[in-house]
Formats: C-alpha cells, sequence, structure tokens
C-alpha cells in the first residue's frame, strides 16, 4: 500500500536538503527534532515525516512547526524504518537526502557545518557522531558515552574522515541523488539496514566520508533493560548482514561474543583452575576500570563515569547476544 499524504506544504525554492525522518509512536521525540531545525543556521533544507503505522501519531507535531519549516508529512502502513525512508526519498527535491532517527536534537550549526565540508570537498555519502547533550539523563549520556567509544562497540565503526572503514548510520547519515538512484536506497526493512547500504555505496564506486563536526545529541533508551533490547538488536543486525555481505564480518565484530563467552566461563574456570580464574577476573577489572577513567575524561562526571560501566557491560552482552542468536540461526 502507497503512503498517503495528508499535509503538504509548498516549497519557495528548491531545497538543498531534504531531510527524511521515520517516525514510530514517537511524537514528543519528533517534537523536540523538529524544533532543533527552527534554530538552523543554515535554512536551504525541506523535512520529510513518514509516520510508519504509527497507533500514537504526529500529525498535531507536523501542523505545530508548518509555519515554522518547510515540511511535509507522510503516513504508510508499517514496514520498518528503512522502507519508510525510502518512501521520503521518492517524495524529496533536494541534491542531498539527511536522515535522522526521531530520538535526535541537532546542534543549531549542523547544516552550516555540513554545507561548508561539502562545498570544499566532494563527498556522495557523509556521516557524522553522535554525542551525549547535558539534557539528557546521566544514564542516557551513559549510553551515549559507550556507545561512541572505542573501548566498545562503538570502536567497530571506524573512526577517521574517509576510512574505508567507515560505515555511516542513520541516525546522521546523508546521501546524494544519485547514490539513491543508483542504489535504489535501503534494502533492509530494519536491524543493520544502515550498515547494509553504507556497504553498497562504497562498493558501487561512491565517496563516503565521516564529518566530525557534523554531529548530532542522541538519546538512546531511557533504561538498561530497552537498552540491551536496543543493542541486541544491533548485534543481530551485524549477522544479518553478514549473510549477504561476508566479507564485511571482522574479527573485531566478534568481540562482543568473546566477552560474553569469558563472563559465563568465569566460574567454571576459577572451579577447576582458581588462578586462572582470578587472572580472568583481573583483566576484566582492568577494563571496567579503563572504561571507568575514561568515561570520566570524556563526560566529567562520576555519576554517568559509573553508569558508563553498566551501560558498557549491557551493550556488549546485547550485542554478543543477538549476534550469536543470528549469526548460528537457521534459514
Amino acid at each position: 500500500m502507497a503512503a498517503i499524504c495528508y499535509f503538504c506544504e509548498g516549497m519557495k525554492e528548491t531545497p538543498r536538503y531534504s531531510v527524511v525522518i521515520p517516525v514510530f509512536n514517537r511524537p514528543e521525540e519528533l517534537d523536540e527534532l523538529l524544533l532543533s531545525f527552527t534554530v538552523q543556521t543554515f535554512r536551504n533544507f525541506e523535512v520529510i515525516i513518514v509516520e510508519d503505522g504509527s497507533q500514537i501519531r504526529s500529525e498535531s507535531v507536523y501542523e505545530k512547526y508548518s509555519s515554522k519549516l518547510s515540511i511535509q508529512y507522510f503516513y504508510k502502513p508499517n514496514s520498518g524504518p528503512g522502507p519508510s525512508r525510502n518512501v521520503g526519498f521518492q517524495q524529496a527535491k533536494g541534491a542531498y537526502f539527511v536522515v535522522f532517527d526521531s530520538d535526535c536534537i541537532l546542534p543549531p550549526t549542523y547544516f552550516e557545518t555540513v554545507e561548508k565540508c561539502l562545498s570544499s570537498e566532494h563527498l556522495d555519502a557523509w556521516g557524522g557522531p553522535d554525542r551525549g547533550h547535558n539534557k539528557f539523563t546521566p544514564l542516557q549520556q551513559a549510553m551515549a558515552y559507550t556507545m561512541s567509544s572505542g573501548l566498545t562497540t562503538g570502536g567497530i565503526r571506524g573512526g577517521k574522515n574517509n576510512d574505508a572503514r567507515f560505515q555511516p548510520r542513520s541516525f546522521n547519515m546523508g546521501i546524494s541523488r544519485a547514490v539513491f538512484e543508483k542504489t535504489g536506497g535501503f534494502h533492509f526493512d530494519r536491524q543493520a539496514e544502515d550498515i547494509e547500504l553504507s556497504i553498497r555505496i562504497r562498493k558501487a564506486g561512491f565517496r563516503v566520508g565521516l564529518i566530525p563536526e557534523a554531529f548530532v545529541y542522541h538519546k538512546r533508551r531511557t533504561t538498561l533493560r530497552q537498552f540491551y533490547h536496543q543493542v541486541k538488536g544491533f548485534g543481530r543486525g551485524r549477522a544479518l548482514v553478514g549473510k549477504v555481505h561476508p566479507e564485511e564480518i571482522k574479527v573485531t565484530h566478534w568481540f562482543p561474543v568473546l566477552f560474553l563467552l569469558g563472563l559465563i566461563c568465569i566460574p567454571f574456570v576459577t572451579l577447576f583452575n582458581p588462578w586462572l580464574g582470578e587472572g580472568m577476573v583481573l583483566c576484566y577489572g582492568l577494563y571496567w576500570l579503563a572504561i571507568l577513567i575514561d568515561g570520566f575524561r570524556m563526560t566529567h562526571s562520576l555519576q554517568i563515569a559509573f553508569l558508563s560501566v553498566a551501560s558498557g557491560l549491557v551493550q556488549l552482552t546485547g550485542y554478543g547476544v543477538g549476534f550469536i542468536r543470528e549469526k548460528f540461526r537457521r534459514k
């Protein structure tokens, strides 16, 4: 079933950027994201909201910003963020398509930063990092730290500008119109759909880069339980990518699995070889100490640093569970 456009605003000029935001039952988060669009220092963009079969719809949020932004709103049956973004791409008028998750907030200079970079360097696709905002809860800030830290799965992303390993993520990702026309957009409906698209973009010969200054504030989940289910999905998604692109599974992607298996094995190893068991406990303790110290260095908060240890534990175990379950799941 095709998407239905209930409200559409006319454009006064052809936009440089078309921002596509899939949303599912999160009007409050969408409100915060759209508010950050209204204070951008570079304003040549349109916004396309794609409601993905939500029961709690966002029409009222759209109406709130319809006179403040060049904005369109579409409703479609639920099919996941990947197909929803493709619906938005098909309606986009800009030269570049930008996607954010609905739980993000932009700093005022986001589009100015991207425009400055693209004016001086040719990129067909780009991504930017995420950060925690001081208005987020301490736990959300801890999650933001561990999700971007090189000490956890954040280090799997790759980090250097134009590094061949870098894969833009859908919480902060841009592609040119030519990229969409060549690749057809997202192929996965959900779970690592952004990673899979990033791989095909590179295979098609397009130039991809990281714009370090084009960051967003990313809330993540509100509880460790919700965070566990989210990162378990990330692990499952990485394994799904490996089934389509086997060469993309590296040794580093197995680290959370080894981490999880090590934790499980500690009691049994200690029972049969106390010396070795104590050595394993020491290694894990030093690892948590490194996260604690680095978390404090990055956030300047002892509370967030301690929460980062809990967040890191949930992140690695959840990712490991999702990855290994999907990796060995029968088709």
